[in-house]
Parts: structure tokens; sequence; C-alpha cells
């Protein structure tokens, strides 16, 4: 059985249609996923940059790294472990910022 079993047929001009496909290529969608998800309500943002990736995986590696020296540090009691903390969760709410800014749909007014 079809995920989706109700087919939908509209007519696009060239223009439209190059319009689609470009829209849908720069988000990484097909035409029919960029169609779904303007229906959802939401505008998708294009595909980010290369270095996105590999810039979010280094910014979870410098909070690993923090996590196991704060861990360290609260076995040992040397560092101030509220101050810490509060720049472990910032870095943590800047990741998340940072994706939503560049990956995550806009939600249509």
């Amino acid at each position: 059985m079809l995920k989706r079993p109700i087919l939908v047929r509209f007519h696009l001009n060239e223009e439209e249609s190059a319009t689609l496909t470009a829209r849908a290529k720069e988000c990484g969608y097909s035409r029919e996923a960029y169609i779904r998800s303007l229906l959802d309500g939401h505008i998708p943002r294009p595909m980010p940059p290369p270095d996105y990736h590999a810039m979010m995986r280094e910014l979870h590696g410098i909070g690993n790294n923090l996590n196991q020296i704060a861990q360290k540090a609260h076995i040992l009691n040397v560092v101030d472990a509220g101050r810490y903390d509060a720049a472990l969760h910032m870095l943590a709410e800047a990741a998340l910022k940072i994706q939503a800014a560049v990956i995550l749909p806009v939600k249509m007014e």
C-alpha cells in the first residue's frame, strides 16, 4: 500500500517548473518534498554551506571536551562549577541557534 495514495496533477509553464526545480534543488529536496513542506506551512531553507557540518562537529567536540573537564573539576572541586556550567549551557544554546538559523525551515505566517 502506498504511503501517499492520492495523486495530484497540475500544470506549470516552463518558467514555473524551472523555478520549482531550482528551489527544491537549493534545499536538497525533491520537487514533491518541497511542495509538501510548503503545504505543511514551512518555507524550506537552502542547504547549508559545506563548512557548516564541520563547524557544528567542532562545536560539539568542544562541548564534549568541556564536559569531560567539568566532570574532573567537579570531582577535584577545583573550578567554579556554576560559572562553568553556565558557559557550557551558553555553548549548547549557541549551537542550537546556529542550527535553527541555517538549516531548520521557517514557519509561514
